[in-house]
């Protein structure tokens, strides 16, 4: 079966890693706004095949929003990818990477990397690494004009150091446990 050409307006990341997953649940970041589901992809600045992909589906989106802001493109036009070292210097899973929040009303395919699909919220977390597939589209809303990016898909590759700061139970209770049965209060 032939492979379906995807719109000039899509990414698939190499490999990144996740932070504010809220890949299972809806949330509204804000008390009023809708729920959606997100997540920040944090981009090694040194991966320059992803940060090519991301910006040609940036330039995709820039293009096809030309109509919707008049038939040009506006100077000063906000885009999605933020650098790390500028904006979150004091964390350090930011720091030598791009970073852009992807969002969606509809839940994001999960899979991992043998692409068996992920339904356990604890092994998709802030801090693992996979790949992204990403949708960037124009918007035009109470005078701000920008590119937003849209979430797909999501493949974990790989654990790493949970971002929440949570430990797993097993790392907490694992340790053999020694009941002396003497009452500390007597």
């Amino acid at each position: 079966m032939a492979k379906r050409k995807s719109a000039p307006t899509k990414a698939v990341t190499g490999k990144v890693r996740f932070a504010y997953a809220n890949v299972f649940k809806a949330v509204a970041l804000v008390e009023g706004n809708e729920a959606k589901y997100g997540v920040c992809l944090i981009v090694p600045k040194e991966d320059k095949d992803t940060l090519k992909k991301l910006k040609a589906g940036i330039d995709a989106a820039k293009e096809s929003g030309a109509k919707l802001w008049g038939g040009k493109i506006p100077s000063g036009l906000k885009t999605p990818i933020r650098d790390g070292d500028d904006e979150r210097p004091d964390q350090e899973e930011f720091e030598g990477a791009y970073f852009l929040n992807a969002n969606s009303l509809q839940k994001p395919g999960l899979v991992d990397a043998d692409m068996n699909e992920i339904f356990d919220a604890t092994e998709f977390y802030s801090g693992c690494y996979g790949r992204a597939s990403v949708n960037f589209f124009p918007y035009s809303v109470g005078g701000s004009k920008g590119i937003a990016c849209g979430l797909n898909n999501l493949q974990k590759l790989a654990d790493g150091e949970n971002l929440v700061g949570r430990t797993k139970p097993e790392d907490d209770f694992g340790d053999d446990f020694e009941d002396d049965e003497d009452d500390f209060l007597s």
